[in-house]
């Protein structure tokens, strides 16, 4: 898939003549000579800024209207996700010989911030029209994983090289290396901890996900995970027992998140059923809805990072310290945004915001925790 061709389309003589002004008289009202105008409507000259912002007012329209970068839709995309039911703001990556179609705004019910998009996509539509420049999906990385610090990395990257990106999409730990082995995403972050008995670690999880795909795993943060409860610990939660409490309502995390699994393993290992917990059933999908139910009191408590309750100011109870990892097919390692990130985790300007955060640690960022 390549883009296609595109040119400035240029108006000028058009309006110029509807308001049946010469040459000469529209270079003595823009401040420019006659010979600019000439070169302006014969393709030969751009003008900048100020002069286009000029021909416009005295030609009773936009600046779009007379000069605009014409661009060809891009075909052969992939959407991800549930067919569209009406116009939809996506964003773009190629990944290999892929376009991949993210749509807007994604998957976390409470983000209040839009986000600019690459393309707009109409239901039963072949081609995508473009909003960004046509080789922007070439320089783009789309990120799949829950680590709200992904959201970091990816500013770190930016900062390093302003005309690569790095697109964080939210997913679950296990969507997020499936999506990577489907080819929906250049790389996938995850944090299993060791001895997880239905889907062991990430590099167990990466190992059946990718099957035969060759990938390297590098280290990211180490993050501390648990439970956070509202202010002041009302219930006096302390441990998974105090969750039997039939006052003591707990919000859960979805199938395949590793928060989850991460609970049903210590639920197993302790001997607590599952249906003795109240709330076991009620499920989010992201770290921000959990929070959001403490804070309203519609539960007490819900699982997630000490980081997380830390910026909502709510209480938090530990139950381990798990290793978030990148998953990155080697075959996608030459990719130049790729290089870019891989020098970025190895920088102390990260490292040392990681750390800033409650509950993060960065001795094995940056460091290569298994190829296979």
């Amino acid at each position: 898939m390549k883009p296609k061709s595109q040119a400035l389309t240029n108006q000028v003589k058009a309006y110029r003549t509807k308001k049946g002004l010469s040459q000469t008289q529209l270079a003595e009202l823009a401040g420019v000579k006659r010979q600019a105008i000439y070169d302006i409507e014969s393709g030969k000259y751009a003008p900048n800024t100020l002069i286009a912002l000029r021909l416009a007012k005295h030609l009773s329209c936009r600046v779009e209207d007379i000069f605009n970068e014409k661009v060809e839709d891009l075909a052969s995309f992939t959407l991800v996700g549930p067919p569209l039911e009406h116009v939809a703001r996506v964003s773009l990556a190629k990944v290999r010989d892929r376009l991949i179609a993210y749509p807007l705004p994604g998957s976390d019910p409470f983000n209040t911030n839009f986000e600019a998009a690459d393309g707009l996509l109409s239901p039963g539509q072949d081609n995508v029209k473009l909003l960004c420049p046509p080789d922007m999906p070439d320089k783009t990385l789309i990120l799949l994983g829950c680590d709200p610090a992904f959201a970091l990395l990816s500013a770190h990257v930016s900062r390093k090289a302003a005309d690569m990106r790095i697109n964080y999409r939210f997913a679950s730990s296990l969507k997020a290396v499936n999506g990577v082995a489907s080819g929906h995403a250049h790389l996938a972050g995850t944090h299993l901890h060791p001895g997880t008995k239905v889907h062991g670690d990430n590099i167990v999880l990466a190992k059946k996900s990718l099957g035969q795909k060759p990938a390297t795993i590098i280290g990211f943060s180490q993050i501390e995970e648990g439970l956070l409860v509202a202010p002041g610990n009302p219930y006096s939660i302390r441990s998974l027992e105090d969750l039997t409490n039939p006052k003591v309502r707990l919000i859960n995390r979805e199938s395949g998140a590793a928060l989850r699994i991460l609970l049903d393993d210590l639920l197993e290992k302790q001997g607590i059923p599952p249906e003795k917990i109240p709330g076991y059933d009620d499920v989010v999908r992201s770290h921000t809805e959990g929070v959001m139910r403490v804070l309203y009191r519609k539960a007490d408590a819900a699982l997630g990072f000490r980081a997380i309750a830390n910026m909502y100011g709510l209480d938090f109870i530990p139950l381990i310290s798990a290793n978030c990892e990148l998953v990155l097919p080697q075959d996608l390692l030459e990719h130049p945004a790729m290089k870019i990130l891989l020098d970025t985790l190895q920088t102390r300007a990260l490292r040392n915001e990681l750390k800033a955060l409650a509950g993060y640690d960065t001795e094995s960022t940056g460091s290569i925790i298994a190829e296979i």
